[in-house]
């Protein structure tokens, strides 16, 4: 198996560059000169991405940035012993020993587990120590490849009884420190990060380390990219406490069901690893502790409302954009569908459509439609897309509801969220009715979960008792108490926005181009997109002002990821490596309706990215407006053409839009503040 670090991949006692970035990219260098990458940007930009997601300092004066890249052809490890220490986000301050990790997007389980195993090496300060006193490049080669050749410092997750106090099936608890077998407190933990190489092993030995001092038994489960040994059940059912130290999902999450649990960034495992293990034992002996719900392995996070230090406001913000997140497939492949159907079948298939599909099939075309362009197949085919899109669609107010009862209550919420939802779309309380269902819906749903039922009953809560009850008290209060309201308030919404013309319709636009461009894909972004989608429905021949409303939202959401990539082209030293690749890609987004191409540089430069965008977006949108645009699609950008008329208008309000955007940003980011070009340059800007 080739070596993983040679001489030529270390680097002593030099200054590398202010950043992480500059630091990344010299050793992305030293990786490709030695003929182990294709390219050093693409390396860079994969290395400095998984960077911007979670920093990679941890304590003890050490970084380990790394990544999986196409760029890479075989696996490496670049070191560097840093004469000017770099802030790499770790709580102790900068570092000053780098271990880049480089594998290819495909490594094999050999060389992860390697890898893997170096990582759980650093935190052990005798080895940090040798690291710093050595003295040739070879010294650290020889250092290295000793760690790589000695047994990982955690204890295997089937570790015997007494190695680890728990009790092995069918025998008693093993005791701690020879003490009495009073009650010893006993805790696994789950460890997990996105790439699944360094982070994920750091924290398990942390928190094994941590645990051990401590006098408390704890076994780890890496769920890594090198493999993973599931916990043994019977040490589960043991344990006290579960620790998640993941920025990923859990694996087999149900597993833990019932078990108190403390749930955090699998940084915080390297970092705090003590306060982690003291918060378990708190929690274990908490009968209000957060648990890990009974709701099975196919729930995808653990519920916001359970996190700790989150506010109402955070918990309304995740619901409303989980409840969008899942019914934007419905309405952008029913709208999209339903454009088609149009093409094909005219635009007033949608008084035949029924008709047709009854009295028709594809061996029995119509006939009494010989003036469509497309003949009768033309009409069939129209009409069969039309009846299709026109169902999916009407999955908007049910899915969102439904979806945002999931985002509060796991599971148990959908069925009564979409109860809620068919509830709201009857009375005609549109999108509204259907965020307020949803939170109802959730809300009471996850109280009912919360209850302490007999043994006998919890297998019966999620699938029958908290659908039934849930759904009979949210829909209840719909039909009985807030539903009229609410259509009554919608009703006005829709016919004050629907009858604005002329300057009324312009403000309409601009309204709309702000909201689009202020939070980027947020919750404000999809209230104005939520709201145009819903009107959809309603649009005729004769009432365009939908269509219209919907091609101004599309319009000035194309706008900042459009105007950032043409930022990136017009002036190139004023962004970083990274968000000029961002640009690159942002070209498409842009053009395909995808307004959170442009999050990149809103996150590292929100100052003057996010009012440059909302200028640009607003007046996109009244130009859109004021040129009466209209779009029967509510997704696609530039690629739905055939469903937007006045395109080359819709194409021109887009380019304003995204010209004066540009010009905003590249304008603010030189004279809006008093540093000097250079250091808006630097990719250290990124908050990490």
């Amino acid at each position: 198996m080739t070596q993983l670090i040679t001489p030529q991949l270390v680097t002593l006692d030099q200054n590398l560059g202010d950043s992480p970035a500059d630091v990344i990219r010299v050793l992305a260098g030293k990786v490709a000169a030695s003929g182990r990458a294709s390219e050093v940007e693409g390396l860079f930009a994969d290395a400095f991405a998984r960077e911007q997601k979670t920093a990679t300092g941890v304590p003890g004066g050490i970084a380990i940035p790394h990544c999986r890249s196409t760029a890479v052809t075989e696996p490496a490890l670049a070191m560097a012993r840093l004469s000017h220490k770099v802030d790499f986000g770790a709580k102790d301050g900068p570092a000053d020993l780098i271990f880049f990790i480089a594998a290819p997007d495909g490594a094999d389980q050999e060389h992860l587990k390697l890898l893997s195993k170096l990582a759980r090496s650093l935190i052990k300060k005798d080895f940090t120590a040798a690291l710093r006193a050595a003295a040739t490049e070879q010294d650290i080669v020889d250092l290295v490849d000793g760690a790589l050749a000695d047994k990982p410092a955690a204890a295997a997750p089937a570790a015997d009884a007494a190695a680890t106090g728990f009790a092995a099936p069918g025998q008693a608890p093993a005791p701690i420190g020879g003490n009495a077998p009073a009650a010893p407190k006993r805790i696994v933990a789950v460890t997990a990060c996105p790439t699944g190489i360094a982070h994920t092993y750091m924290a398990a030995d942390s928190l094994v380390a941590a645990a051990k001092e401590m006098g408390v038994d704890l076994q780890v489960e890496t769920q890594g990219s090198s493999g993973a040994k599931p916990l043994d059940p019977a040490v589960i059912a043991a344990a006290d406490a579960v620790i998640f130290a993941v920025d990923v999902d859990v694996r087999g999450k149900e597993r833990f069901a019932g078990k108190p649990v403390i749930n955090a960034p699998v940084k915080r495992g390297i970092d705090e690893p003590t306060k982690m293990v003291e918060e378990a034992l708190a929690a274990a002996t908490d009968p209000h502790a957060r648990r890990v719900p009974h709701f099975g392995a196919e729930e995808q996070a653990e519920r916001a409302e359970e996190e700790k230090g989150e506010h109402i406001g955070q918990k309304l913000k995740r619901a409303l954009l989980t409840g969008v997140s899942y019914m934007i497939p419905f309405v952008a492949g029913g709208g999209l569908l339903i454009a088609l159907g149009f093409l094909l079948g005219g635009y007033d298939i949608t008084a035949f459509a029924d008709k047709i599909l009854v009295d028709n099939s594809i061996f029995n075309l119509p006939t009494e439609f010989p003036d469509r362009a497309w003949g009768p197949l033309g009409a069939y085919l129209g009409a069969v897309l039309f009846k299709i899109g026109a169902l999916s669609l009407g999955f908007l107010v049910p899915a969102l509801a439904g979806y945002i009862a999931y985002a509060i209550a796991d599971r148990p919420g959908i069925a009564p969220g979409f109860v809620a939802g068919a509830v709201s779309g009857f009375m005609g309380a549109g999108f509204l009715g259907a965020i307020v269902g949803g939170l109802l819906a959730g809300y009471i749903a996850y109280q009912i979960g919360k209850l302490n039922v007999a043994r006998w009953l919890r297998g019966l809560m999620p699938v029958v008792i908290i659908p039934l009850l849930a759904s009979l008290i949210a829909s209840g209060l719909m039909f009985l108490i807030l539903g009229a309201p609410i259509v009554a308030l919608t009703k006005a919404l829709n016919t004050g926005l629907s009858g604005l013309t002329g300057a009324g319709a312009i403000v309409l636009g601009i309204i709309l181009g702000l909201m689009m461009c202020f939070d980027l894909g947020g919750p404000v972004n999809k209230v104005a997109y939520s709201f145009a989608v819903a009107g959809l429905g309603a649009a005729t021949v004769a009432n365009q002002a939908p269509w219209q409303i919907m091609a101004a939202v599309m319009a000035a959401g194309m706008v900042p990821p459009l105007a950032m990539a043409l930022a990136t082209v017009l002036d190139k030293k004023l962004f970083s490596l990274a968000e000029r690749e961002n640009g690159k890609a942002a070209w498409l987004l842009g053009a395909s309706f995808i307004s959170e191409g442009a999050i990149p540089f809103a996150a590292a430069d929100p100052l003057r990215v996010i009012p440059a965008s909302m200028v640009g977006g607003a007046v996109t949108g009244a130009l859109s407006m004021a040129f009466a645009v209209t779009s029967k699609a509510p997704h696609g950008g530039a690629f739905v053409f055939f469903a937007i008329d006045n395109f080359w208008l819709f194409l021109l309000s887009i380019a304003v839009g995204v010209v004066i955007t540009a010009l905003l940003v590249i304008a603010l980011k030189r004279w809006a503040v008093k540093k000097p070009v250079e250091a808006e340059a630097t990719p250290a800007t990124v908050s990490v």
